[in-house]
């Protein structure tokens, strides 16, 4: 694709010996699918030029010419975004190793599509109890006839995604996701907290809905974590969810798992009631 990688043979994940190469070839594989989640929406990404043990920065403006991506204004803010495969493999060659995405498209900017639910346990918290809240959670959504997706985080927890038609606005958006948040905990208090200390979330799962606002973002589905042992927020099917962990696809094992599991993601049409 004529993208020049330079020191492919650099170690990313020290560990398990996984270098730039492979997180290029990665993203060569899964970038067709990949695409359709991040292709004109404004991305934040995480960038490790010296491998995830040393610094790595966060990044959401473009800096210099060097960067393959679209140029997007808001306001006085310079943004950026991708639309071609060839633009996420130049953001890898560039040392991103993770994207996030906002909930909105650049063409339809103030009106959000994508709702995420981030659901991160407490780190003593049983697996068995994560997974439980999790189908906890699908089932309010499903009582508001909301269909909804799974992925991995490729850390602790696992994210649910519903899918919007683009009509209402960041205020009410934001504001349903919370309202949704807010009737999980008051079911299950003693599952659910929205209290974003960590110091409130013992022995419960902080139920993120924060990411629902204009401007914040949450990792794209299929990208990669910056983070010891190279894992995948992977899209999953829901019967899949007994015998997936959180953190048990990686760029090294990424291949026996399905990865058309939201086939019919985009054509889901809802409006927020």
């Amino acid at each position: 694709m004529k993208i020049e990688i330079t020191n492919p043979e650099k170690i990313i994940y020290p560990k398990q010996k996984i270098k730039k190469i492979d997180v290029v070839k990665y993203y060569y594989e899964i970038a067709d699918v990949m695409l359709p989640f991040v292709k004109n929406r404004l991305l934040a990404v995480i960038r490790c030029h010296g491998g995830i043990g040393d610094e790595c920065f966060f990044k959401k403006h473009p800096t210099n010419d060097a960067d393959v991506c679209q140029r997007f204004f808001d306001g006085d803010e310079e943004y950026f975004f991708v639309k071609t495969k060839q633009e996420i493999l130049g953001q890898v060659q560039m040392g991103t190793l993770e994207f996030h995405t906002w909930a909105s498209n650049v063409e339809n900017l103030e009106k959000p599509n994508m709702m995420v639910f981030d659901l991160d346990p407490d780190e003593k918290l049983p697996l068995s109890k994560l997974r439980d809240a999790v189908l906890k959670l699908k089932s309010v959504l499903d009582d508001l006839s909301l269909q909804s997706f799974l992925k991995t985080s490729g850390g602790k927890g696992y994210h649910i995604v519903v899918p919007f038609k683009a009509c209402g606005g960041w205020e009410n958006f934001y504001g349903f996701s919370k309202q949704i948040a807010l009737l999980a905990e008051g079911k299950w208090p003693n599952i659910f907290t929205t209290n974003i200390k960590k110091s409130a979330r013992g022995g419960k799962i902080f139920l993120d809905y924060l990411r629902n606002n204009r401007g914040s973002t949450c990792v794209a589905p299929y990208s990669l974590r910056a983070r010891d042992g190279g894992g995948i927020s992977m899209p999953i099917a829901w019967q899949d969810l007994p015998r997936i962990k959180p953190n048990e696809i990686t760029i090294k094992n990424y291949q026996k798992f399905q990865t058309n599991a939201w086939q019919d993601f985009f054509n889901i049409k809802q409006k927020i009631k």
